[in-house]
């Protein structure tokens, strides 16, 4: 993560290499090198860096910071997204299933939390931070219970694309799957299920911790076995 945040956290401060590196007296050629990955900072220099940015030393070196601010939310209180990498760099499909919605719920900041939770492999994935949740109950039949809902990370509520299906993970309202219209006029998010025999409902903007659109899903009859048979152990 370093590299990316160094080069995402000097971008938007409008800051040139050069001008970083007379403010904070460090060459321009070490500075590229962090932000290319070809160098790491000392624990000094990334004090440092930390501190100008007015970021955490954990969020410099484990989080996406291009997730945390504010601005790439829209009206939302969305926060710094956790994820893990394997070891060629590329990011995990982390499983949210029945048994660990209550832990993610007060833990998906949590680097430490999310690095546990059982990965699954989905083949022919595009580049991107996916996430696999495993839907319960029947409100959005006829998608099955035990379904587990392959979603892509949204960065801002205003790229909901009315009449499309998220995961919406909010502290108020737990992890929910449902169709989405969003009405900017009042900063309110409507939500639907497919099974009409479920009211819609809303959520103010400022609920949402995480959003995750829709990619595939995945239905079986024997969910146990199936399922099983997607972690990585």
């Amino acid at each position: 993560m370093l590299a990316e945040n160094l080069k995402y956290l000097r971008k938007s401060k409008k800051l040139s290499q050069q001008l970083l590196s007379d403010t904070l007296e460090i060459p321009r050629t070490t500075l590229g090198d962090y932000e290319r990955g070809y160098t790491e900072p000392s624990v000094e220099t990334l004090t440092r860096l930390a501190d100008f940015y007015k970021v955490s030393i954990d969020g410099l070196l484990k989080s996406k910071l291009q997730y945390a601010d504010p601005e790439d939310f829209g009206k939302s209180n969305m926060k710094v997204l956790a994820i893990t990498v394997d070891e060629f760099q590329r990011e995990n499909i982390e499983l949210v299933d029945t048994k660990a919605e209550a832990g993610y719920l007060s833990s998906f900041q949590d680097p430490e939390y999310v690095k546990d939770l059982p990965k699954i492999r989905f083949p022919n994935i595009p580049q991107g931070t996916f996430r696999g949740f495993e839907i319960h109950g029947d409100s959005m039949l006829p998608m099955e219970p035990g379904s587990i809902v392959i979603s892509q990370y949204l960065e801002r509520i205003d790229r909901i694309k009315d009449g499309k299906t998220y995961v919406v993970v909010s502290k108020e309202n737990g992890l929910v799957y449902k169709r989405l219209r969003k009405d900017d006029e009042t900063n309110t998010l409507h939500l639907f299920s497919d099974n009409e025999s479920y009211l819609p409902y809303t959520m103010h903007y400022s609920e949402i911790d995480e959003l995750w659109e829709y990619y595939a899903h995945l239905s079986f009859s024997d969910s146990h076995h199936t399922f099983n048979s997607m972690i990585e152990q």
